[in-house]
């Protein structure tokens, strides 16, 4: 077993870097010069290997000889053995935390926030030879070119500049965007004192509550800041799923961490609970963990999809009805295959890992919530060992191929699961940085920087120079991809000085992008129209906040659209230092 990290004796500096990559989706080699390379990693911290596994031994290329993954559910976990470091380090210690700087995060006008203390850990290489560039598809019997550029943006020029459309309907989309608003900051929650860092990762809203994990425990505010519920919990909350049907699920430490050197607990216990509650009245609906032998498992990571509460990581996968808690299914004792985590939404998928840690037969399976029976199963390429579940309804993958490390994705892959084996619709290239969405290492959900609509994906290209001598500096877009032929269909205008971001969809289906606040002007939240590629204001906040604002940008922390209101949060609660800002664990932004 590996030697649980050991948290650095200062802050971490900045990501490893990203390695230009090939094999699978290489990109066109025609577009323009690599990222900047971000700051050097931090010192002292052993890496962590994701899911517990020792670092990856690269496979011989696309196209090994394999055999067809065995049946059965879950991957048994280890009695008697304490869990391996995952995520959150040993026995729930904090990992890495995003730094600001890598994958386009926000040039902060006021320098960037405080970057957390704690564990490090070296983000997971997946190596993969780049030497094969076809893949035979199982289902399609017909050879798919993996290589060359069919991501090109075609589309130049076609978006209307997002500065330039204040207040205006949406263009010949349809739904007519709602009328522009000015933004104010209706309350912020500071973050309170602590020894080291503590996980608060989570943030819920409803039309009637927002609520914000906290050190040990999840509150909810009403829309002024009014504390309306406090939810004590055992321990910190290093994992959590949307709202669904006004219910939530945080995955929580089993005890405070004690942060006494060689403690067990130093970092706190192990995510083993699964806490359900009801959003708008803060009452804890039931709390469930999943035993192996007699030792509960620890997990990763959990969503909900289709009613099911399911729980994936190192030791496999379980789940419980979200109505009840009823237990659906756990791992099983002598499985070689073990769900390493879901996706949720509309429908439940799972990523399956069998076999060697080393050479893993890796498939994407739709499976019936209720059940946990396979409807379709989709089998990824060799050396895809860490797929992200984008989205479900459509079925949306990101992979890491080729050299690539890190939070990226090389491609994104749309399956087409209405059939028991699934097959490959379109894939999508990042171009070896030319759009740089945002995917952990490792989890199977977790991807941000994204948005997909029923035939649409949404991402932002790398930041560049304006090329505007009345308005220099830097600029990204917004392109927008055809599911259902890898195309690009447009793109938007962005606005120098700022990064813009995606944030997912609005209730109408549209998708919904937030513009960091530059210099002198606050951030706004924009809507895409789908047919014209040009941008609505939503939300205009108020300059005099700009700088409080660029402190939790959505571009390395969580951010929420709902209700005609805006939520920023922080995934950490970590120790002041002086001379440090304020610290937020949550703002809140709205129209006056």
């Amino acid at each position: 077993m590996s030697q649980p990290p050991q948290p650095p004796s200062q802050p971490p500096q900045g990501m490893p870097p990203e390695q230009p990559g090939g094999g699978f989706g290489a990109p066109n080699p025609s577009y323009g010069p690599p990222p900047a390379q971000p700051p050097a990693p931090p010192q002292g911290a052993p890496g962590a290997p994701g899911y517990g596994y020792p670092p990856p031994v690269a496979p011989p290329g696309y196209g090994y000889p394999q055999t067809p993954p065995p049946g059965g559910y879950g991957y048994p976990g280890q009695p008697g053995q304490p869990p391996q470091p995952g995520r959150f380090g040993p026995y729930g210690a904090p990992g890495q935390s995003p730094q600001p700087g890598a994958f386009g995060a926000p040039q902060a006008p006021y320098g960037t926030p405080p970057v957390p203390s704690g564990g490090g850990r070296r983000r997971l290489a997946v190596v993969v030879s780049a030497a094969a560039a076809l893949v035979l598809l199982v289902g399609g019997g017909v050879w798919y070119a993996l290589q060359g550029g069919d991501s090109e943006d075609r589309a130049g020029g076609t978006g209307g500049a997002a500065s330039g459309n204040s207040g205006q309907d949406d263009s010949g989309g349809g739904k007519a965007a709602p009328k522009a608003a000015a933004g104010k900051l209706l309350f912020g929650v500071e973050q309170q004192e602590v020894p080291d860092q503590v996980n608060v990762n989570g943030m819920w809203a409803t039309d009637k509550v927002v609520a914000k994990a906290d050190v040990y425990k999840i509150v909810g505010y009403d829309f002024s800041g009014g504390r309306k519920w406090e939810l004590p919990l055992d321990g910190a909350v290093c994992w959590a799923t949307k709202v669904t049907d006004g219910k939530a699920v945080a995955l929580v430490g089993d005890g405070k961490a004690t942060n006494q050197p060689g403690d067990r607990k130093q970092y706190g216990g192990p995510c083993t609970q699964l806490v359900a509650f009801d959003v708008d009245k803060g009452e804890k609906l039931w709390q469930r963990s999943a035993k192996s032998g007699d030792q509960d498992i620890t997990f990763q990571e959990v969503t909900i999809g289709g009613g099911t509460v399911a729980a994936g990581g190192t030791s496999g996968g379980a789940a419980w009805s979200l109505a009840d808690g009823k237990e659906l299914w756990k791992p099983k004792a002598g499985d070689d295959c073990k769900d390493a985590g879901y996706g949720g939404g509309g429908k439940l998928v799972a990523v399956r890992r069998c076999g060697a840690y080393d050479r893993p037969l890796v498939t994407v399976q739709t499976l019936d919530a209720a059940s946990g029976g396979v409807r379709s199963s989709f089998r990824l390429p060799p050396g895809l060992n860490y797929p992200h579940i984008v989205s479900t309804d459509p079925l949306v993958v990101a992979v890491a191929a080729g050299d690539s490390t890190g939070n990226s994705a090389s491609d994104f892959m749309v399956i087409d699961d209405s059939a028991k084996d699934g097959t490959l619709r379109a894939k999508i290239s990042t171009g070896n940085g030319k759009y740089q969405p945002k995917c952990p290492s490792v989890e199977v959900e977790g991807c941000a920087k994204t948005a997909v609509t029923k035939d649409t994906l949404y991402l932002p290209t790398q930041q560049h120079a304006s090329g505007n001598a009345d308005q220099p500096g830097q600029v990204n877009e917004i392109v927008a991809f055809d599911l259902a032929s890898g195309q690009t269909k447009g793109k938007t205008d962005g606005t120098p000085g700022s990064e813009t971001i995606p944030l997912g969809t609005d209730a109408d289906g549209y998708p919904v992008v937030y513009q960091n606040p530059t210099w002198n002007a606050g951030g706004r939240v924009l809507r895409i129209d789908p047919r014209t590629f040009r941008s609505a204001v939503l939300l205009k906040n108020a300059d005099s906040t700009a700088r409080t604002e660029s402190s939790l940008s959505p571009g390395y922390q969580s951010a929420i659209w709902a209700g005609g209101r805006l939520f920023l949060g922080n995934h950490y609660a970590t120790k002041s230092t002086a001379g440090m800002d304020k610290r937020y664990l949550m703002l809140a932004f709205g129209g006056e």
